[in-house]
């Protein structure tokens, strides 16, 4: 049994780990190990807490109201847009946008550019590594328009192949849409110089950023990147809330998306006039509690800070890859040298559903299957993965407990 990493305080991580109730939670009898954070992350009893307090306290209705407590509630919900604004780096909290999670987001943006800004001939530029929710919005808008989804290649070892890519830019290209960290490989684009080389030819960039921001800070005016999606979940924070950040004046440029309350000035049966950023994206009662219970969740995050976080997950990255590639017939999927902590891999002859479930049995949180990335898994030419991926209150002894089930497993499927 390994030692946690001399560079890691252990009284640290315990009283990390002591923030998240379901870590002590126990599953078949074994205690938890929780490793499918790339799916959703533990919430720490800030974000519990808070979201209990605006339901006892402070639950209004948002915009709408004179009544105290609707004033509350709205300070509460429009502070938290406020924070994360500063959190990513936005110059405005104009610029900031709620929806439902990453995947709304990407549609907000493919739905309301088919009308009039992508047209038939257009090219859409994507790679080999997206999620579903970054291609069949695309494939959807491109059916509308006759516009052509371009798909950029990934070596071998689970990276962008730049050359091609650089290639698939040309004057027919309107949009680069990529993923910041895939989820299924951990690979790190390198975003910085996607987002230069689409602009010299006067290409805007959406990235979905829903797996970068849980690992590294994020500064969309330091990427001068267009567009930017994220999911709270995957941050520590509530389900069913998210953002889109988008340049002001590209949302400007953009036209509403849904109709309904609050993204209204006025209407009256011969037309409406519409809302101002950045509630004219936002129809109907918003999730409050999720906005709230996300800005608590983004100054717990604060509180522990990035470097921390880099430091131990990249030690756990390097010690999972290291213990788990001593395991005989064990095969790491995505071998590119910059990564975030998530492994991804195959044992042997075994079906990943078949691996999970004994890992399962064992108390062993993974992932198993396509991970929503179908056409990639097919260009790796394997069913789908066992995916591991770690969280900044993961510990190395939990990636020794994650190869003793695998061996087990091995010994059971083999």
């Amino acid at each position: 049994m390994a030692s946690e990493s001399g560079t890691i305080s252990a009284d640290r991580l315990s009283a990390i780990r002591a923030d998240f109730p379901t870590l002590s939670a126990t599953v078949h009898g074994e205690p938890l190990v929780y490793l499918d954070n790339a799916a959703t992350s533990q919430k720490p009893l800030a974000v519990i807490k808070r979201i209990e307090d605006y339901y006892r306290n402070e639950n209004a209705n948002v915009h709408r109201g004179v009544h105290s407590l609707s004033q509350i509630a709205t300070d509460a919900y429009e502070g938290a847009r406020e924070k994360i604004a500063e959190f990513i780096g936005a110059t405005s909290s104009r610029e900031v946008i709620f929806t439902k999670g990453t995947t709304e987001s990407v549609n907000l943006i493919a739905a309301t550019m088919g009308f009039g800004q992508i047209k038939e001939g257009d090219e859409i530029v994507v790679t080999e590594m997206e999620h579903h929710s970054n291609i069949v919005p695309w494939q959807l808008l491109c059916e509308r328009t006759g516009a052509r989804l371009r798909v950029a290649p990934i070596t071998e070892e689970g990276e962008l192949d730049y050359n091609e890519f650089q290639i698939l830019l040309n004057e027919r290209t309107r949009l680069v849409a990529v993923v910041h960290v895939s989820n299924s490989l951990g690979t790190i684009n390198p975003v910085r110089r996607i987002i230069s080389d689409a602009h010299g030819m006067g290409v805007p960039v959406l990235l979905d950023g829903a797996q970068a921001v849980p690992h590294m800070k994020v500064d969309v005016s330091a990427l001068d990147v267009d567009f930017y999606c994220l999911s709270s979940h995957k941050l520590f924070g509530p389900t069913g809330f998210g953002i889109l950040y988008g340049k002001e004046a590209l949302l400007e440029a953009l036209p509403p998306w849904q109709g309904g309350g609050d993204m209204i000035e006025e209407v009256d049966f011969s037309g409406t006039t519409f809302n101002e950023l950045p509630h004219r994206f936002e129809a109907g009662t918003p999730h409050i509690a999720g906005a709230i219970g996300f800005a608590a969740a983004l100054e717990y995050v604060e509180s522990i800070g990035y470097d921390w976080i880099h430091d131990q997950e990249n030690d756990l990255l390097h010690y999972a890859t290291s213990v788990l590639s001593g395991i005989d017939g064990l095969r790491i999927i995505g071998t590119a040298p910059k990564k975030a902590s998530v492994i991804s891999f195959l044992l042997g002859n075994a079906h990943p559903y078949d691996v999970g479930t004994v890992l399962d049995r064992m108390g062993i949180a993974v992932r198993t299957g396509h991970h929503c990335t179908q056409p990639l898994m097919k260009r790796l030419g394997v069913p789908g993965t066992v995916r591991a991926s770690f969280a900044f209150y993961n510990s190395r002894s939990e990636i020794d407990q994650l190869a003793a089930g695998l061996e087990r497993a091995a010994g059971m499927l083999g």
